[in-house]
């Protein structure tokens, strides 16, 4: 988990689309493409995992990303 700004519950819905970010002004104080989650999430989904976020506005993020495992014993 973060300790950032956190996002509105609002936006939770958009976050993986493409250039969306919680505040579109041109004086945000964060920058970035708006392009991070939408890699993660098109990675994760190809390899046939989950994304699940958590967030409250003003305390910060959680982001839980879940994988298959096909050969455990390959993987330890």
């Amino acid at each position: 988990m973060d300790t950032g700004i956190g996002i509105e519950s609002d936006k939770l819905d958009q976050m993986f689309e493409p250039f969306v970010q919680e505040e579109a002004t041109t004086t945000r104080e964060y920058g970035g493409s708006g392009l991070g989650l939408t890699i993660v999430k098109s990675l994760v989904d190809m390899l046939e995992g989950d994304v699940q976020v958590r967030s409250q506005k003003g305390l910060g993020t959680t982001f839980v990303i879940t994988m298959p495992v096909k050969d455990r014993e390959r993987v330890l």
